[in-house]
């Protein structure tokens, strides 16, 4: 022993869960934003379409949003209390920034929305366990 105290990691099917998912939608989202970057038609049908005014701006907020997920996945694997907090924040934030593309691609922006909506639920859960 060296005489520091070492933090279990805590480990449930809610922690499992809940950094997969982050972990698919942080995926997500950079593969999402990078389709803007290179091809921004890819998304603009037409103008009254989109709330989105610059896509170059999307493309790299999605990735930004993509990269902050990835790293809030890893945090709650190791039991940060902040990767909770920031994952709840972040998880809210892609939700309601997908609404912006909800008419132009629905069905992308829904699977996103309930990915989202699943990380907080688990990130709740599992903080409600004591962890």
């Amino acid at each position: 022993m060296t005489g520091v105290e070492q933090r279990p990691v805590v480990t449930s099917g809610w922690v499992t869960f809940a950094a997969t998912m982050a972990t698919i939608v942080g995926i997500m989202n950079l593969i999402y934003g990078i389709a803007v970057l290179v091809n921004d038609s890819w998304v603009a049908l037409a103008a009254d379409q989109i709330l989105a005014l610059n896509l170059s701006a999307w493309g790299w907020a999605l990735l930004a949003l993509g990269v902050v997920q990835l790293l809030v996945a890893y945090g709650v694997v190791v039991g940060q209390t902040w990767a909770r907090l920031m994952g709840v924040l972040w998880a809210s934030l892609i939700a309601i920034g997908q609404m912006a593309f909800l008419s132009v691609y629905p069905v992308w922006s829904l699977v996103i929305i309930a990915m989202c909506v699943m990380v907080i639920y688990s990130l709740a859960v599992y903080a409600d366990q004591g962890a």
